[in-house]
């Protein structure tokens, strides 16, 4: 009797929570999936059921590989700069000779993360500008006057210097993550590694990185998970242009939304924007085994 009402606390506790949940997150996705099979507009009292067409439309236009391939460089630069750079950053920060030192590093590195990612965009954007934007200022000033690159306005450029604006922001965040998992390393390991001779390097590798598994789970699973979701830093900086040489899926799903009014094509956006959000979240808990050790 008593862990049947203990029971019952459990789920009044619960409720509040699964209530909001299912209003805010899965009714929106459930609805989002069955409107991706419909042709509508905004302000269109009249859904046309057309299938798997929207689907369809999206994959035979040969811009979505594109658009495809940039959140996949987000994904992978974003793994290397913000998970991996992230790491060692906080493995230096855990060092004896940086301890006293480092509170100011962290706050310098991770105040980049407390700022609006429009703000921060409008500031890079300023720093793009090729006549007189801070960077090509600098290329000016060190006697390169005849490099003039245009950033923004370079298709081959632009996604890279959208790319470079994340990793700025959230290296620091990254960062922070890993202290945390350094932190709860048992110190007697590098104790006794330091005494048998090992250099910082072999410290790092064979103490520090295995043992930093659950860590780096989260930080690896949030930055893809934002790489597939990213949106504020490409729409503010260059509206994924020039062309579309910029546009990832996030800014295509607001074009077809709100700029070509094909809501049906939007909710295929975001359906596919789940999936494949899921699919790697899937993946790298498996490989990952948490908890299995």
């Amino acid at each position: 009797m008593k862990v049947y009402r203990d029971k019952r606390i459990i789920i009044l506790y619960l409720l509040p929570v699964l209530i909001l949940m299912g209003l805010f997150v899965y009714y929106p996705l459930v609805q989002s999936f069955v409107f991706s099979f419909y042709k509508w507009a905004s302000f269109s009292p009249v859904k046309e059921w057309v299938g798997f067409y929207n689907y369809k439309l999206i994959f035979s236009d040969p811009v979505i590989w594109g658009i495809l391939k940039n959140n996949f460089l987000y994904a992978f630069w974003s793994t290397i700069f913000q998970a991996g750079l992230g790491l060692v950053f906080a493995a230096c920060l855990e060092e004896k000779f940086m301890r006293k030192s480092q509170p100011f590093f962290r706050t310098v590195l991770f105040i980049p993360s407390l700022i609006a990612m429009s703000v921060i965009a409008l500031l890079w954007q300023f720093m793009y500008d090729p006549s007189n934007g801070l960077i090509n200022g600098a290329i000016h000033a060190i006697g390169l006057t005849n490099l003039n690159p245009q950033w923004l306005g370079d298709s081959k450029m632009s996604i890279y210097c959208c790319i470079i604006v994340s990793q700025w922001q959230y290296i620091g965040y990254c960062m922070m993550l890993d202290l945390v998992g350094i932190q709860k390393i048992d110190g007697e390991l590098f104790e006794a590694a330091t005494i048998d001779g090992a250099t910082r390097p072999q410290v790092f590798r064979y103490i520090t990185f295995p043992l930093m598994k659950e860590s780096l789970l989260v930080t690896t699973v949030v930055t893809i998970l934002g790489s597939i979701k990213v949106f504020t830093e490409v729409y503010v900086m260059t509206v994924g242009g020039p062309g579309r040489s910029s546009e990832v899926l996030a800014t295509a799903m607001y074009r077809a939304a709100f700029k070509n009014d094909e809501m049906g094509v939007a909710c295929a956006y975001a359906i596919i924007i789940f999936v494949l959000t899921f699919i790697c979240a899937a993946i790298q808990l498996k490989i990952s085994r948490t908890g299995q050790d």
